[in-house]
C-alpha cells in the first residue's frame, strides 16, 4: 500500500476549515498505511489554527501545522518538504477555500502509478473573471519565459509521486510565491510524465477572497522578474 500526504495551505480560513477537514480527512483514513492530512496555517490572524488543533484531537491522521506568514507558494512548499521528509509515497495538494471536490480525487489515485504528476484542469470555472484572466495570461507568459506549453500551471489540485517531487524541490526558493507554477514548468522542461484531468472548480465557499486586480498586476510584475532569474538557474542545471 502507498502512503498519501494531502497538503493544504490555510490563511484566515476559520469559516471553511472545519468543512475542509471533514471533506478531505476520509480520504487519508480510507487509504491508511500512515497516510496523513496536513494543513499548514500560514500565520493566520483569526482562529484557523485553534480550530485545527481542536479538530485534530479526534482525528489521528490529521496533522495541523503552523508557521509565520509567507504566502501561498511558500506554505505549499513547506508542506511538500514536510511530506517528503515523512516518507510519503504520494503528495496531493489542494486549497482550503472549498473550491475543489474530494469526490473527484479517486480517479487521480487509481491511475497514480502511470504519471509523475496528475493535475486537475479547471473546466467551467466559477471563481470570477480576474482569476480566469490570470490563468490565461500566465499560460502565455510561461511560453515566452520558459518555452513550455502548460494547460493549467497553478491549479490547486495535483497528485505527485514524492520520489520525483523530492528531486525538484531544491530548485524552488523557500519564499517563492508561485511554487506550483514553477513545479509545472520544471516537469515540462524535464519531460516528466504529466497528465491533466478535468475537475470542478466552484466559487469560494466562505471567507474573503484576498486576490484583486491590483494585487494580481503587482504579483504579475514580480513573477516575470522571478521567472527570468529562475530560467537562468534551470539552464545552469541543464533543465
Amino acid at each position: 500500500m502507498d502512503k498519501l500526504y494531502i497538503v493544504i495551505p490555510a490563511y484566515n480560513e476559520e469559516e471553511n476549515i472545519e468543512t475542509v477537514v471533514n471533506d478531505w480527512y476520509p480520504i487519508v483514513e480510507k487509504i491508511g498505511n500512515g497516510s496523513r492530512l496536513v494543513i499548514i496555517d500560514d500565520g493566520s490572524k483569526d482562529s484557523t489554527y485553534d480550530i485545527m488543533k481542536e479538530l485534530a484531537k479526534a482525528r489521528e491522521a490529521f496533522i495541523p501545522l503552523t508557521k509565520p506568514n509567507g504566502g501561498h507558494g511558500a506554505t505549499v512548499l513547506y508542506g511538500y518538504k514536510y511530506a517528503v521528509d515523512q516518507d510519503a509515497d504520494y503528495v496531493f495538494q489542494t486549497d482550503s477555500d472549498g473550491q475543489t471536490l474530494p469526490d473527484e480525487f479517486w480517479p487521480f489515485w487509481e491511475s497514480r502509478e502511470e504519471w509523475d504528476m496528475s493535475i486537475g484542469q479547471r473546466k467551467g470555472r466559477q471563481d470570477g473573471f480576474s482569476r480566469v484572466f490570470v490563468t490565461k495570461t500566465l499560460k502565455y507568459v510561461l511560453w515566452l519565459c520558459f518555452h513550455v506549453r502548460i494547460k493549467d500551471a497553478n491549479t490547486p489540485y495535483r497528485l505527485m509521486k514524492a520520489s520525483v517531487l523530492s528531486n525538484q524541490l531544491h530548485l524552488i526558493p523557500d519564499d517563492y510565491n508561485l511554487s506550483n507554477v514553477l513545479i509545472s514548468v520544471i516537469y515540462a522542461r524535464r519531460g516528466l510524465k504529466v497528465h491533466y484531468r478535468p475537475i470542478t472548480f466552484r466559487p469560494r465557499q466562505g471567507g474573503v477572497n484576498s486576490i484583486n486586480m491590483k494585487r494580481i498586476f503587482r504579483i504579475g510584475r514580480q513573477a516575470i522578474r522571478d521567472f527570468r532569474k529562475i530560467n537562468h538557474v534551470l539552464k545552469k542545471e541543464n533543465i
